[in-house]
């Protein structure tokens, strides 16, 4: 009697209920019985703690990525001239070492052509900004890796989600080396060049491209474990607006990573007019290199026009999102997404322009650049509202 007692506890409504929460133990009168296998498969709990952990990581990617644009629009990031992994982790304590640390920074071009009047406290602040961009993006290291072998432990990953999780930390040891492999051309000797020494624009595009791509693989994965698929019907225009929304969001991920060829040459500052470029729509020195491909990743002048050009035709793309969009019934999650999304691209673009006439102040453009990541957020989240339900 008592095994039959047992076993109508354990197959009980109770029971249902628990592991319907996200139990994997219950507890009955006269002991606890406990499912190894309920607890080794992720269920709808550690979902949701995965789901925010990525999103918390995604965060973190995010302030790594405006450190990095303030870095560079303060010119700290030459400052460091060395790459270790962990004995950079503490900065100069005595005045020696910081001399000494300033005395490795005046070997290179950028003391020697541009700051060869630079004090040691201004030193200090390039490379304190350095610094802290380079522990930030530890600490996100740290916060993929050290979760992950915990989860994995756990028994919280599906066998899809730990190539996922795999994928995204191994690309965060990429991100590292590729951010260390951008310091590198602008420590380079360039006898050939009368400009000021930079980072190569391509490697510093590759450096935030790269950020964004993990950014948006972490923010995806977390809120399609967060967020329930809605249940909506399968219509031709449902369909429409997905790929709608699917090019738009590509177009916004273009424009953001177009912003670091802007950056990269300081292409803002060539022409600081809107909505013409002087008194032109089209400057003369548009195609001024050659060959005529050239002009597209090393001409200021082109490189201003595509963004430009890309800025506002996503701002026309989530426009004629969010009109056709009015034309359907959605969810309202879906509704409210797309309508964040519309808000802030005018935001941006504002933002943008008011950037250009001002002539590139450094808390305008951080924040123009933190809104091109806001927007890609939001585009990110218009796509998982309209995500199919899977099967």
């Amino acid at each position: 009697m008592l095994l039959i007692c047992e076993y109508m506890c354990v197959r009980s409504p109770l029971r249902k209920w628990l592991l319907k929460r996200g139990h994997s133990t219950v507890t009955v009168e006269g002991g606890t019985s406990t499912s190894a296998a309920a607890a080794s498969v992720p269920n709808a709990a550690s979902n949701r703690i995965v789901g925010r952990w990525l999103l918390g990581c995604s965060g973190l990617v995010v302030g790594a990525i405006v450190l990095g644009g303030v870095t560079r629009l303060t010119e700290s990031g030459l400052s460091m001239v060395d790459w270790h992994l962990v004995r950079e982790m503490k900065p100069p304590q005595s005045e020696g070492e910081w001399e000494a640390e300033f005395s490795k920074y005046q070997q290179f071009p950028e003391f020697k052509i541009l700051n060869h009047n630079m004090t040691l406290p201004e030193f200090k602040f390039i490379f304190y900004m350095e610094w802290g961009h380079r522990m930030w993006g530890r600490l996100v290291g740290l916060a993929y890796i050290l979760p992950t072998i915990y989860f994995w432990k756990k028994g919280y990953f599906t066998r899809s989600m730990k190539g996922k999780v795999l994928g995204l930390c191994g690309f965060v040891f990429f991100q590292g080396l590729l951010g260390w492999y951008m310091v590198k051309s602008g420590l380079e000797e360039k006898p050939e060049s009368h400009d000021i020494p930079r980072v190569s624009q391509y490697r510093l595009s590759a450096h935030l491209g790269s950020a964004l791509l993990l950014y948006c693989a972490s923010m995806w994965t977390g809120l399609t474990l967060l967020l329930p698929a809605h249940r909506i019907a399968e219509t031709k225009k449902l369909m429409q607006l997905r790929r709608f929304a699917k090019g738009t969001g590509g177009l916004v991920f273009l424009t953001a990573l177009s912003g670091a060829f802007v950056a990269g040459l300081d292409a803002g500052l060539v022409y600081n007019s809107f909505p013409k470029m002087a008194d032109r729509w089209i400057p003369d020195d548009l195609l001024a290199f050659s060959p005529t491909l050239k002009n597209f990743f090393e001409n200021p002048t082109t490189v201003q026009f595509d963004h430009r050009i890309l800025g506002i035709t996503s701002l026309t793309a989530i426009t004629g999102l969010y009109l056709f969009s009015r034309r359907m019934m959605l969810p309202k999650r879906a509704k409210i997404a797309i309508s964040l999304l519309a808000a802030m691209a005018y935001t941006q673009v504002a933002l943008g322009i008011a950037t250009l006439l001002l002539y590139v102040p450094t808390p305008l453009a951080a924040t123009h650049q933190s809104g091109s990541v806001a927007l890609l957020s939001l585009a990110i989240w218009v796509l998982a509202e309209l995500r199919r339900m899977p099967k």
